[in-house]
């Protein structure tokens, strides 16, 4: 079989990208190694609105599981600060019901679906990608001009091109989430918890849904004590005025990546999303820039084809773009990152006392500077603005 883009992954990525490509009217194929598209699902599934309606996306109603006015910020000590505004508004996804609706609206566009569907070599052939398939029907062979990984954080894809798909261990969270019955946690709003004791280097959240709620955390392993699941389990019991009465109906669990690495094409090969690590480096959300990153892709593609060229060189304005969108800003993110891994729990209580709700979505929105003004009376603190926080 030849086509002319190969997308290997069926998640958000693979086939947003499967949908821009098929409405340019290439000849798309999308292999899926999961025998059902969104099924494990394996994040907090928040979105916010601003990030689909920046890509022109209306979802169908029944992706939507819960709605976000804004969220609540827990210290250590449970002291709370309430982050709310037109900024904050998004969705709880039913991510099962998410994919496989992006999956639908890219087949109505003339993208082909294999599910249960596994890519395991990949290899240059006559100036294509020769890709081996393992179907439920055997071992396939497809041949493309361009091969996109949307196959996740372990990028198969991108190491058969021989890109760098594997960051330090330090830059992956492991997370570790329930779906819950019974939650009494605020509707609207997502609940996000801090502290060493609770999820080191990282935080613990609870995402409420239709009838559900998501509880989960992400640690990072260096600065842990216990592995994620011991400490979700903590979590919920010194948390009974949530989960009194709540049980699991569904886990999950994997790696979250929180740093992105840079090579992103090589010749006739494009990554995407996951595959590239494109999340934000303060929350793990990927949704968004999964979304966003195929719509660039897409773009670059369509030159490519009208080109027929397919060289790293050509591809490589993707990366450039993504860079000129995004890269400032996760630099920034970075240094925010680096220096609330350096904060002890005294001083997330501090910040939970100096901060009110608009200085903490500055902050997520990389407005680093005015840290330093917050705390110029606290010398701990300041200092550590100072050497993180300022270029």
């Amino acid at each position: 079989m030849k086509v002319d883009c190969l997308i290997v992954g069926a998640g958000p990525a693979g086939s947003m990208m499967a949908k821009e490509m098929a409405s340019l009217g290439y000849d798309t194929m999308v292999v899926e190694k999961r025998q059902e598209i969104g099924a494990p699902k394996r994040c907090a599934e928040g979105i916010t609105k601003h990030g689909l309606d920046k890509f022109g996306i209306k979802l169908h109603p029944l992706c939507i599981s819960g709605r976000i006015g804004g969220a609540m910020l827990y210290s250590p000590s449970g002291k709370r600060v309430t982050m709310e505004g037109k900024e904050m508004e998004g969705y709880v996804l039913e991510r099962k019901i998410f994919e496989k609706w992006l999956a639908s609206e890219a087949i109505k566009k003339g993208a082909n679906y294999m599910i249960k569907s596994h890519a395991i070599a990949m290899k240059r052939h006559n100036g294509m990608w020769r890709v081996e398939i393992q179907t439920v029907e055997g071992k396939k062979s497809m041949e493309a001009r361009l091969v996109i990984g949307a196959d996740g954080v372990e990028s198969k894809v991108g190491k058969w091109a021989g890109l760098k798909t594997v960051n330090k261990i330090t830059d992956y969270h492991s997370g570790i989430q329930f779906e819950m019955a019974n939650v009494n946690a605020e509707e609207n709003y997502i609940h996000l918890f801090f502290g060493r004791d609770v999820a080191p280097l990282g935080y613990a959240w609870i995402f409420p849904k239709a009838f559900s709620s998501n509880v989960g955390l992400g640690i990072l392993e260096k600065g842990a004590k216990m592995k994620a699941y011991d400490y979700l389990i903590k979590f919920i019991k010194e948390h009974d005025e949530f989960f009194k009465n709540a049980q699991p109906i569904e886990i999950n669990g994997g790696g979250v990546p929180v740093a992105h690495f840079t090579e992103m094409v090589a010749d006739g090969v494009m990554l995407v999303g996951d595959a590239a690590q494109l999340v934000n480096p303060i929350h793990g959300g990927g949704i968004a820039r999964a979304l966003h990153s195929s719509i660039m892709a897409a773009e670059i593609a369509d030159k490519a084809f009208k080109r027929n060229d397919f060289s790293k060189e050509m591809l490589k304005e993707y990366e450039r773009k993504w860079d000129e969108e995004y890269g400032e800003k996760t630099e920034k993110l970075m240094k925010l990152r680096n220096f609330l891994e350096k904060l002890e729990d005294k001083d997330f209580e501090l910040l939970a006392d100096i901060l009110q709700g608009e200085d903490i979505f500055a902050l997520t929105q990389a407005k680093l500077s005015f840290m330093v003004r917050k705390v110029i009376t606290h010398p701990g603190l300041l200092k550590l603005a100072k050497k993180y926080l300022m270029d």
